[in-house]
């Protein structure tokens, strides 16, 4: 197995805005740099397979899927918060509930309220470049599955992608490195299916594909009427005209077990082999995992390599792409075991 990881993403760190004494608070932080190389270093203890860094394919398989104006604030909203406040992370204050306006608004306050949707998404200075690399990282995964579709290989991503829609970003999330390297592999003539199993639901993934039947979209994920990202992620949600009947969610209630969730995934499982894809790119979550700060199921290691070998039956060409997964002392080892389960070892 490949494994594509851009280690400059440690340059994104919302871990300085950790607060000792406020557990509250540094849940909304959690997505922080230390998450990339704990994977990465288990990675090389288990010897999986060689790790280079991404190619880079440039800005347009980034431009084909997000907005021009959410991308020319991601670059520029650092700069412009310190110039208006001397502040040296941009976080929005103020949120446009209204329909979106077509006025120019010119306080950086004001076009973070439109292009964001929540507070757990700072921008520093390098947060625009670990961005972009993070879908460069998933990119060159679509790349090499294109050229050798009998490959299984992981895009070690950091920042996560799924939350972020075409025009907005959050939960994490700022480029949706997924559902870029999903377009990419359709541009290139293939049928792709999504499987989001993130704890929480790929609600930016599920809007950027909502209207197509060229890409199929599967999340499993903890019930929005209890969980993040809340508005977004109910069974009844099928897709909208084309896309009708292309779009399918699972949301399982709280203290979720594995026998419930491998239940459900073989269900989620026959959607995918009847829709026939060329390649399947997964969303890898590993917050569903017991103890997450993030979450409330409780799978452990096992449970992972139960998943990653029921998805692995399914003998497709497949890019796992990284997402959450916050609780560190067993982030490394839930993956691993997903690998493993996936690549039947």
């Amino acid at each position: 197995m490949h494994t594509f990881y851009y280690p400059d993403h440690v340059r994104h760190d919302p871990a300085r805005l950790h607060r000792p004494d406020d557990e509250h608070w540094n849940r909304y932080y959690a997505e922080v740099a230390q998450r990339g190389q704990i994977i990465h270093d288990a990675l090389q203890v288990a010897n999986l397979g060689p790790i280079s860094i991404p190619g880079d394919f440039g800005h347009s398989p980034i431009q084909d899927v997000h907005a021009h104006q959410l991308l020319t604030l991601l670059q520029n909203a650092h700069d412009q918060m310190k110039l208006e406040t001397g502040r040296d992370v941009a976080i929005p204050e103020t949120f446009g509930l209204r329909p979106r306006s077509h006025r120019q608004l010119y306080s950086i306050f004001g076009q973070l309220g439109v292009y964001c949707f929540d507070t757990s998404s700072p921008i520093f200075a390098h947060t625009w470049n670990a961005a972009y690399w993070s879908a460069q990282t998933a990119v060159s995964a679509a790349a090499l599955i294109a050229a050798n579709p009998a490959e299984t290989v992981y895009a070690l991503c950091r920042p996560p992608g799924h939350h972020a829609s075409a025009e907005q970003f959050g939960g994490f999330c700022y480029l949706n490195n997924v559902a870029i390297a999903a377009n990419w592999l359709v541009q290139q003539g293939q049928r792709v299916a999504i499987l989001d199993i993130d704890y929480h639901h790929g609600n930016g993934t599920q809007e950027i594909f909502y209207g197509r039947s060229d890409v199929l979209f599967i999340s499993i994920h903890a019930d929005p009427r209890y969980e993040y990202p809340y508005y977004w992620g109910f069974a009844d949600e099928y897709g909208f005209g084309s896309g009708y009947g292309f779009n399918h969610n699972y949301p399982l209630p709280p203290g979720t077990q594995a026998e419930t969730y491998l239940h459900t995934l073989a269900k989620a499982l026959v959607h995918i082999h009847a829709f026939v894809p060329d390649t399947l790119i997964l969303s890898l979550g590993v917050d569903s995992g017991e103890g997450d700060p993030t979450g409330t199921f409780l799978l452990n290691t096992p449970d992972f390599a139960q998943i990653g070998q029921q998805i692995g039956q399914l003998h497709l060409p497949t890019i796992v792409v990284q997402e959450g997964g916050y609780r560190l002392d067993t982030l490394g080892q839930h993956v691993i075991a997903f690998l493993n389960g996936l690549l039947q070892k």
